[in-house]
């Protein structure tokens, strides 16, 4: 019977091989935002539940939401939310077939942040004023 001898074939590159940049960056962040919209979720579900409950079950969810690290996860939540929905509109344009040009492309990447973090704070001002 004949030997097989394995072929030697080439490895992928992994992370440590690749120049970080501003679109990988935010390829993993729409990503982890999309896990944590799941997770936020399952907690407006719970409050809802609560809602549901009766008083005391919605006292108690109401106390928890209201804490400091309730509303840190709230702010979080939402930060998640619009930056996960900027992400998508910076895919959006490009399945347009727009913005594939390296500098359009990194400028997009590097303002989705940006964008991101400005309209979670006026959306987090304009709620606490009008509360």
């Amino acid at each position: 019977m004949a030997e097989v001898k394995p072929v030697a074939r080439p490895l992928s590159p992994h992370l440590q091989i690749y120049r970080w940049s501003w679109t990988m960056a935010m390829s993993i962040a729409h990503r982890v935002t999309g896990t944590g919209l799941y997770l936020g979720t399952v907690l407006i579900a719970a409050w809802l539940v609560a809602a549901a409950s009766g008083p005391a079950a919605f006292d108690t969810a109401q106390a928890i939401a209201g804490s400091l690290l309730g509303r840190l996860v709230l702010f979080l939540y939402s930060f998640s939310l619009i930056h996960h929905m900027v992400g998508g509109l910076r895919h959006f344009v490009w399945d347009m077939g727009k913005g594939y040009d390296p500098e359009t492309r990194m400028n997009m990447a590097k303002f989705s942040p940006v964008v991101s973090g400005g309209l979670t704070v006026l959306i987090w001002i304009a709620a606490l004023v009008l509360r």
